[in-house]
């Protein structure tokens, strides 16, 4: 049985993507392949950060207490970088074996394919592409977007009016058939320069997100 390295659990709101708004439970992993500028769980990204080891029954365990005390039916696992946490295909199929939908938050630098080739039933996947602020935009595996489909979400986290045309071009470039999302990094850009630039851009496909668990608690607050 495999073991995952478990930083927190909790129920909350989805803050951000497709299932914005809608209460979940979260499974955050350590560990993360990548150092993004703007990261706001840099104190998961490390694999000794704080943790828990804990195998699939224990997690099936939490999930199934989540499920009795809120009849909550979707799981978020994230990170750091979930992708990273082996055997999470095993993780999966328990979960959605329970009834949940699983979703996963995923950095866009790890090939998807291996996890949606060995799950019984698929996930869906929230999907960053790190764009030039992040200085990560070199670690990007752009395989992963045609693999994307409607269930799917594709966010470019932005930063800057640079940010704003690479991401113009990948959607240019990949036609993405997934819903596709444009998120401020949070202090650094207004989101009506988004709005215009969507605008001017006629993206009338994409949306723009603000992550609502920003606004509800502290930026820096931890498990929520």
């Amino acid at each position: 049985m495999s073991v995952f390295r478990l930083a927190e659990s909790f129920v909350s709101i989805n803050g951000e993507g497709r299932y914005a708004g809608k209460l979940a439970l979260f499974l955050r992993f350590t560990g993360c392949n990548l150092r993004c500028d703007w990261c706001d769980t840099m104190w998961a990204n490390s694999n000794d950060a704080p943790h828990t080891l804990c195998d699939t029954d224990k997690l099936a365990e939490i999930a199934e207490q989540a499920i009795a005390d809120y009849d909550l039916s979707h799981v978020t696992l994230t990170g750091g970088e979930p992708l990273l946490q082996k055997d999470l295909f095993e993780l999966c199929d328990v979960l959605s074996g329970l009834g949940l939908a699983v979703e996963i938050e995923t950095n866009g630098s790890v090939p998807i394919k291996p996890l949606i080739d060995s799950c019984c039933r698929r996930p869906s996947f929230t999907m960053d592409y790190k764009l030039p602020s992040s200085g990560m935009e070199s670690k990007m595996h752009p395989d992963n977007l045609p693999l994307l489909d409607k269930q799917d979400t594709l966010k470019f986290v932005c930063a800057s009016e640079e940010d704003l045309e690479c991401a113009a071009q990948i959607i240019e470039k990949y036609k993405p058939s997934c819903e596709v999302f444009f998120s401020p990094v949070f202090g650094r850009i207004e989101p009506v320069s988004i709005v215009e630039f969507m605008k001017k851009k006629k993206l009338g496909s994409a949306r723009i997100q603000l992550q609502l668990h920003k606004f509800i608690w502290s930026p820096d607050e931890k498990g929520v």
